[in-house]
């Protein structure tokens, strides 16, 4: 397993921590706008509950439009210029939010014309930044490079919110939409002073018609067989899982009578578990192989969901803490083997349409689980609900038990022969003193 999971190297490698700067940034910067951007909607232009869910919408719909192309054009592209026009894009977008408030011209359809263009730029750096990753770093360095990647990504999603409310609230929500763009430019560039080049821009994919090279891409995925087991069953997680998420708010509040600090608390702390699984899932990895760290935490953490709907009215506390933590700790310990896995056994070429693919499957039955969980809590209740969510997302990973998959303890040998003759990147050099 040290093939794949390397103790040291990165950290004197400058050009991995570019993008590992540009990659936090980034996240922090996007976490913080999608509380700044609803905020601005409501305490500025008092918008009503269904315009600011119209937004909400309006923000992850260009995920289930253009992820599927984005990865064809990550795949023809030049992958560095891409994250920074994806940043420079989104700075200007955000940018325009503070100008129009100081011209007293901000509107609701403004916010929505700056929602829809910055997921858009969103889907084109998340993609692109994956597929980049395996040309920045050598192959038996992604393992390590994703749990830093990972945990950064964590730390944001739990750090973010807190800072856009401290913003919002210090300087208002149009100011810190601008101190969230001006973060866009630092991020880009951390990202053009990047010094090695992306082995596959010489040559690039070839230029050809874009439903055939997505095809390559779809077809790539769906016929692979670890690839296929493991988008199927993670899509099928995000349909059940989210299921549950979406009333969680709901079921916290009503069901357990938990007060709203108590429950940012909650989801704040728990969430403090996949901080850790992104830092603990290179050891796992190696100490226990890789199929046993994708197959197990996937269906351990799913089944420690249970523990939301069993808390008891009298302090429930402890259970729903446990069951967070113990879920985000091994659901990143999953997410962090399972990226690493995908991006080690998936040639230079196809490496943008691989991860477009997969990030499709991943979030399209968002909205989906969404609909359901309210649907079903409205039919059935709240907590029987929650029993649903978390049996379907542990049956769902089940199957994997009975495939080759888990007894896999390193990349399988024909992954290997094809990926042994790519061109090796220059050993990372430490910086001057």
């Amino acid at each position: 397993m040290r093939s794949l999971w390397p103790r040291t190297g990165l950290w004197r490698d400058p050009e991995f921590l570019k993008l590992w700067s540009a990659q936090g940034i980034s996240q922090l910067g996007t976490q913080v706008t999608l509380l700044a951007l609803p905020l601005a909607a409501i305490l500025v232009l008092d918008a009503s509950a269904t315009e600011v869910a119209l937004l909400g919408a309006v923000e992850v719909l260009p995920f289930l439009l253009f992820t599927l192309p984005a990865g064809v054009w990550v795949d023809r592209l030049p992958r560095r210029p891409i994250l920074v026009v994806a940043d420079v894009g989104r700075a200007v977008a955000l940018a325009s939010i503070p100008l129009a408030y100081a011209l007293d011209a901000l509107t609701l359809p403004h916010l929505y014309v700056v929602a829809f263009a910055t997921g858009v730029l969103a889907v084109f750096f998340d993609v692109s930044y994956l597929a980049y990753l395996p040309s920045l770093v050598q192959r038996d360095q992604l393992g390590a490079a994703n749990s830093n990647l990972e945990a950064t990504r964590s730390a944001a999603q739990v750090a973010g919110p807190g800072a856009a409310g401290v913003l919002v609230e210090a300087i208002t929500a149009p100011a810190a939409i601008l101190v969230d763009g001006i973060s866009y430019l630092f991020s880009a560039l951390f990202v053009w002073r990047i010094d090695r080049p992306d082995r596959r821009e010489q040559p690039v994919s070839p230029r050809g018609h874009l439903l055939a090279q997505l095809k390559e891409g779809l077809s790539f995925v769906l016929r692979h067989p670890y690839l296929r087991a493991l988008t199927l069953s993670t899509g099928g997680w995000n349909l059940f899982a989210h299921i549950g998420f979406g009333i969680f708010l709901v079921y916290f509040v009503r069901t357990l009578g938990l007060s709203p600090a108590v429950v940012g608390l909650l989801i704040a702390v728990g969430s403090c578990g996949s901080i850790v699984g992104a830092l603990a899932a290179a050891r796992i990895a190696e100490r226990f192989g890789l199929g046993r760290a994708m197959v197990w935490p996937a269906i351990v953490s799913s089944v420690a969901f249970f523990l939301v709907p069993l808390a008891p009215r009298e302090s429930p506390e402890l259970f729903v803490l446990a069951g967070l933590l113990l879920g985000s700790f091994l659901g990143m310990v999953f997410n962090v083997t399972q990226l690493t896995f995908r991006q080690s056994i998936t040639p230079e070429h196809l490496q943008g349409r691989m991860n477009a693919v997969v990030r499709f499957m991943y979030w399209g039955p968002q909205p989906a689980g969404l609909a359901l969980g309210g649907v079903l809590a409205a039919v059935i209740g709240l907590r029987p609900t929650l029993f649903v969510s978390a049996a379907g997302a542990t049956l769902v990973f089940l199957p994997l038990l009975a495939h080759p998959i888990r007894k896999l303890r390193e990349l399988p040998e024909k992954e290997k022969q094809a990926l042994a003759g790519a061109v090796p990147l220059p050993a990372p050099q430490r910086p001057d003193a």
